[in-house]
Formats: structure tokens, sequence, C-alpha cells
């Protein structure tokens, strides 16, 4: 067992290792490793809020002690990992200062339903220092048949900590969801615990296309999401239908703004343009007051100093806290099922961001339905944010 830790836990070095492997990206592009997990190490369900809880506990355990490694990454481990010519060390810092305060909040959380015999159970932490050292403790006792699943999850965290370190560098050079530039932008970090809100990006599709099942994927299931519709898209669909069956198309679901084209709207000049006419559009369409008020930019991507216009329109801009990778050809269902309920384990709540234009989702999703139960709150699309 110690031998495995000293391997594992001095993370700074091991890190910076691991993320060399890295190639370059393009500043709109996803992550070059995506952060998988497989679930299946864990033995068991996590359909209520007791099982949920546990496997949280567990999860955040881990995940801190790798957060503590990789926060020890130097601006030219991060320069030489993330390839990339410059960082935005401020940013860096006040994600990792988030991430682990929501941790701490997280695990305390995740704790009002321990019992004295749960080994998951490492007391009430009251700082992030004393959550790290309770971690710390409980990682040299782990039961040995767990090993597989905590070094599986110490892997996963890894990377997934890699692609928001590479955002946060960027930021606000590259906008993006990993921060905000005003209040009247949200990502869900604001939800009740258990709490998660389905969305979708990028449709609708061509009739009878990946939009139209995953609507009914949605029905038969008694869930609702926010679909952030494409102008283009959405004009070149209505052109061969009618406005009545667009309505008829997304009944007792939400919809939003994507913009008109999927480009980034902090480098595009007539990204005001695109705003208004989608939403526009949408009004022709739709009854009075049905047309949600926000707009999400492609790739997470708007101009810092943007707030004013979003103001005079009445708009948010509506971002997210778990992407599930869902649009990378890399990237199976069964990836995203391991992925999102790993983070959800860890996050406890939060923006979920799915692509009605790909198929991945509308079978991903009812099993991950299925395997958390009655554990999580699916928020209602009508309440958001």
């Amino acid at each position: 067992m110690r031998k495995t830790l000293v391997a594992m836990l001095p993370l700074a070095v091991s890190a910076a290792l691991c993320l060399t492997s890295l190639p370059a990206l393009a500043d709109a592009a996803g992550p070059a490793v995506v952060a998988k997990a497989d679930q299946r190490l864990w033995p068991e369900p996590v359909n209520t809020q007791n099982g949920f809880d546990k496997a949280s506990r567990a999860s955040l355990l881990s995940y801190v002690l790798v957060l503590q490694g990789m926060q020890k990454l130097s601006d030219a481990d991060m320069l030489t990992s993330f390839k990339i010519k410059s960082l935005n060390r401020v940013s860096v810092e006040k994600w990792l200062k988030k991430e682990f305060e929501f941790s701490l909040l997280n695990y305390q959380r995740a704790s009002k339903t321990c019992v004295s015999t749960d080994w998951t159970c490492v007391g009430n932490p009251g700082n992030t220092s004393d959550l790290l050292k309770k971690a710390a403790d409980w990682n040299q006792n782990i039961p040995q048949d767990l090993l597989p699943w905590r070094d599986n999850l110490s892997r996963f965290s890894h990377a997934y900590i890699a692609e928001q370190l590479r955002l946060a560098a960027l930021f606000p050079k590259v906008s993006s969801e990993i921060d905000r530039f005003n209040d009247r932008e949200w990502n869900g970090d604001a939800f009740e615990d258990r709490q998660f809100l389905l969305t979708f990006d990028d449709g609708p599709t061509a009739g009878n296309g990946t939009t139209d099942d995953t609507l009914r994927m949605l029905e038969t299931n008694k869930r609702s999401a926010i679909f952030f519709v494409l102008g283009e898209n959405f004009q070149n669909r209505s052109s061969k239908s009618s406005a009545a069956a667009m309505a008829g198309l997304y009944q007792n679901q939400c919809v939003a703004s994507h913009g008109w084209e999927h480009q980034s709207h902090a480098k595009w000049e007539q990204w005001q343009d695109s705003i208004k006419r989608t939403h526009a559009l949408l009004n022709t369409t739709f009854a009075k007051d049905t047309v949600y008020p926000y707009f999400r930019p492609p790739y997470g991507q708007r101009k810092a100093d943007s707030g004013t216009f979003f103001q005079e329109q009445g708009l948010q801009v509506a971002l997210w806290n778990l992407d599930s990778q869902d649009w990378n050809s890399h990237v199976t269902p069964d990836d995203i099922i391991n992925r999102m309920i790993t983070l959800m384990l860890i996050k406890r709540h939060g923006i979920m961001l799915f692509h009605d234009i790909h198929p991945k989702a509308k079978s991903a999703l009812p099993v991950m339905f299925d395997a958390l139960g009655k554990a999580v709150d699916w928020r209602d699309c009508h309440k958001a944010p």
C-alpha cells in the first residue's frame, strides 16, 4: 500500500509528466485527453440518497488529493503540458480556490447521511486543510478490493482537472464556461445539492433526426431540458414544415438561443446581430413569453464587455459546469454514462451539456436515469436558472 501511495501522491511531479502527453489544441477545441472513468469498479448502487452520498464521499476524498497535487504545477509545467504560450495564473488560482471550497462543501453535504461504521465518513472537516489531512489518512486505509476503483478515479481526476486548468489558464484571453464575467451569467454553481439541469445545444436536426429521437427519449422518461438552438438550423427546418410544427416539436421542453451560427461570439463581428436575429425568429415561432431569455455562446466564448448588451436585450448568458463531451468521436455512450455519473458524485449539482445533433445522449441518459434512481433531482427546465 505505501509503495502505491508514494507512486500516486507526489502529484505535482506525476501530474506534470502525465500532462506532457497532451497534444496542442485549438483555442475552441475540446480537451485532447478526455477524462474517462469506470463506475463499475464502485461496488454499490447509487440510486438512493444514502448510496449516492457514500459514493460521493469516497469520490471527493480521492478527488481533493489529486487536486492538491495539481495545485503544485508551476507556470512552466502548465505552459509545456497544455501547449499554450501564456497563462493567467490569477485565473488558475481562482479556479483552484473555488474547486477546493466546493469540494469541502460537497463533502459536508454528503456527510449528512453518515453512520459511524462507514469507511467513507472521516468526520466533519471544518476547512480545506482539515479535509486534505483527513483524505490523506483515509487514503492509506482504503479496503484492498477498492484499490482498482481508487486508482481509476485518480486517473479520471488527473485528466478532468487538466481539462479545467487549461481553460482557466486561457481565461479571459479565450473565454469559456470556466468563469463568469458578471452576475447576468449563470452556470449551475448556485443550484441546490443533488439538483441537475439537462441542456442540449446545436439543434435542431432535419426532420426525424436525432433531435426528434432526443425529444421522444425525454418525453418517455418524463424529463425536461433547455434546447439551445442555432437560428440557421431552426430556420432550415422550419422552412420545410411550419411554425406550429416547430412549436409542437418542443412541446413540454424549453427553447433558448445558441446564436445564428456555431462560431465564437467573442471574435465574430456580427455577434450582436446573430443573437437578435435568432431571438426574433424564435419569438415569431413560439407563443408569447415561452421563449426563454437565455443565450448560450458557442464554445462558451463571448466578449468580456458584452454584459451591457445582454442587459439591454433582457438576456442572460447560460453556461454549464458538467460537460459530457458527447460530440467527441473518441467518446462512447458508455464513456458518457461513466463520466457524467462520476462528475455528479464530485460536483453534486449543476448544468449538464449535451448535443441533440449527436445520438449518444439519447442512449446514455436513460441508463443514467435508471442508475441514479431517486438519488438526485432532475430540475424542471421551466424553473431555470
